[in-house]
């Protein structure tokens, strides 16, 4: 069983850290996701290998799941019965995905769990990131043609027929949907999250589109009640990981630390934007990430003999190429955000202006 090492933290290391947990939770703020589809990345592209990058990325998120929570809580926004329920079967889901994980890193090394992450990762990206475009050309038209305006989505045919499933025995009332369902729906739905997190530390990707199309909840109560799940399976992921001895709390601190100031950036960033715009940088990015990832693969494979070898000239290029697009993902989502703050914060200015020039006419 190979030793799965740290990495080296130097001042710079430290400060490159902070900063990408900054733009990662500007990404979060403002797209209303994880933000580790950014993060676990970046730090796989600072030298940490992806078993490690996984367990640390969870394990800094559920502080932040917490908080957010018991805040959106304030605000009827939660529903708490249904997140515990689907954080329990998450963690179910957790727990087998780190099993995994680890036999991965057991059978190929620290290098398998890197061909792994970014395996998921390209195959997550690209199915997701897909359905978000559609998303944003759907949204986008609608602006256009001057109906744009933010209505509640009606039920699909599928949480309807959820909602009328009637199994003695198993039924729970949920607030958010208001409307009965039974358990047996919630277990693949909170697995199959659980699952996804601990493979590349992100579990929003189902869980939220599975509680708005399946269990017909509001978009603003499924982001809100993912966030129990996220503490939920956050918590338990890093007790698991721990275990292993794969959580390196250096990496969490610091990525912690930057995002919790740019989680606020990026939420101030959201409230000066249309939707299709959000799900516009939101496709950008994960298309951007996913290209990232599929130039380290080649080399993966090559290290693990599963294809010819490649020259370490060829591997070194393929890697700066990687870098360079994640720096460029990264870059794309300081700069939307930044830009949709500094022009409405303009906005305000001259709105403000235009309102004392008005009471001192008055006057």
């Amino acid at each position: 069983m190979e030793l799965i090492n740290f990495i080296e933290i130097t001042p710079l290391t430290a400060i490159l850290l902070i900063l990408v947990g900054f733009v990662g939770g500007m990404v979060s703020g403002f797209i209303g996701s994880g933000g580790a589809f950014v993060l676990t990345p970046a730090m796989m592209t600072l030298g940490a290998p992806g078993i490690v990058a996984v367990a640390s990325n969870i394990c800094h998120k559920f502080p932040k799941a917490l908080v957010g929570a018991v805040k959106r809580n304030k605000y009827g926004q939660v529903d708490v019965k249904l997140g515990l329920i689907l954080g329990l079967f998450a963690e179910a889901g957790v727990l087998f995905g780190k099993h995994v994980m680890t036999n991965i890193k057991n059978a190929f090394g620290a290098v398998g769990t890197d061909l792994y992450v970014s395996g998921m990762f390209v195959v997550t990206l690209a199915i997701v990131g897909g359905f978000v475009l559609k998303d944003y050309k759907k949204l986008k038209a609608l602006d256009d043609a001057g109906d744009g305006s933010e209505q509640a989505a009606p039920l699909t045919k599928l949480a309807r027929w959820v909602q009328s499933v009637n199994i003695p025995g198993t039924m729970i009332y949920s607030k958010g949907a208001q409307a009965r369902i039974s358990i047996l729906f919630l277990v693949p739905i909170g697995f199959a999250t659980g699952f996804l997190a601990s493979a590349i530390a992100v579990g929003g990707f189902i869980g939220v589109p599975a509680m708005i199309y399946i269990l017909g909840l509001p978009a603003i109560m499924a982001s809100a009640t993912e966030l129990v799940i996220a503490f939920i399976m956050g918590l338990g992921g890093t007790i698991f990981y721990g275990l292993e001895g794969v959580v390196d709390i250096r990496l969490a601190m610091l990525i912690l630390l930057g995002s919790l100031f740019g989680i606020q950036v990026g939420a101030i960033g959201t409230t000066y934007v249309k939707d299709y715009q959000v799900k516009f940088t939101m496709a950008v990015i994960m298309l951007t990430v996913l290209f990232s990832r599929f130039f380290y693969i080649p080399g993966y494979l090559g290290k693990l003999g599963m294809i010819e070898p490649l020259p370490e000239s060829t591997v070194q290029i393929l890697k700066w190429v990687g870098d360079g697009v994640l720096a460029l993902a990264l870059i794309v989502g300081a700069w939307t955000v930044l830009s949709a703050l500094f022009k409405g914060i303009r906005e305000h200015k001259k709105q403000h202006a235009a309102h004392t020039d008005q009471v001192g006419v008055a006057e």
